[in-house]
């Protein structure tokens, strides 16, 4: 396996209610299962050396979800962020990151998002950036509107990139998404210009190390040639 020291996968989580359904288990249990199986792919991507994995948990558009679901979603939100992600930081040495419009949750929510921020800030392992009220537009939308309540009269790709959310992540290498759906869905819109997709059948509450290596493996098969000619590509 080719080095992966820099390299930025991304996933779209999809599959737990439909996982929850086959067992015919409530979606929140589905939901459950899931945040193990988040778990599980950030250690497995940070001892496969992996940098950044961003993954998609809450959308701007999931407010339309059943308030029941949405409440359930926080709960299980705020209990991932003081405990799992508390573990995940001090055990893994990940740094956590959180992104999205984060200051239209509740102040609970954005002082424990903070406090996590702040403790594994300095670690040296993956970077896991987990999005959150996140839509792909929204964040080119709020960066436009840092750009025009500065002082720039015109903007290079560059400097429109440090307005992000996540300035200082590579662009995505590659994009995953579980459950058979084949969309991006709002996602990391700006960083997936050049990424390669992937897509499977496996239910997010399913998917591990090895179904991430198998889409690793996949990736390190295709030419990359970023507007290059034949023979002329990226590895």
């Amino acid at each position: 396996m080719k080095s992966l020291e820099h390299m930025h996968i991304a996933i779209i989580m999809d599959g737990n209610g439909r996982w929850a359904k086959k067992k015919n288990r409530p979606r929140n249990f589905g939901h459950r299962e899931g945040l193990k199986a988040l778990e599980r792919v950030a250690k497995a991507a940070n001892e496969l050396g992996i940098k950044y994995l961003t993954v998609f948990a809450f959308s701007t558009e999931n407010w339309q979800r059943p308030r029941s679901e949405v409440d359930f979603l926080f709960k299980l939100l705020r209990s991932t962020v003081r405990n799992e992600f508390d573990k995940l930081q001090q055990e893994e040495d990940i740094k956590i990151k959180v992104i999205g419009r984060i200051d239209e949750l509740e102040d609970d929510i954005q002082s424990d998002i903070n406090r996590i921020e702040e403790v594994s800030k300095d670690n040296d392992g993956l970077q896991l950036t987990i999005a959150v009220n996140y839509g792909g537009r929204a964040e080119i939308v709020d960066a436009l509107n840092k750009a025009l309540n500065s002082d720039i009269k015109a903007i290079s790709e560059e400097e429109f990139n440090e307005l992000l959310y996540a300035p200082e992540i590579n662009n995505v290498d590659l994009l995953i998404r579980t459950a058979n759906e084949k969309r991006v869905s709002n996602f990391l819109l700006w960083q997936i210009s050049y990424a390669e997709l992937y897509f499977t059948s496996t239910l997010w509450p399913d998917f591990d190390k090895i179904d991430l290596e198998e889409a690793i493996e996949e990736y390190n098969s295709r030419k990359r040639k970023f507007g290059k000619l034949p023979g002329e590509e990226l590895n």
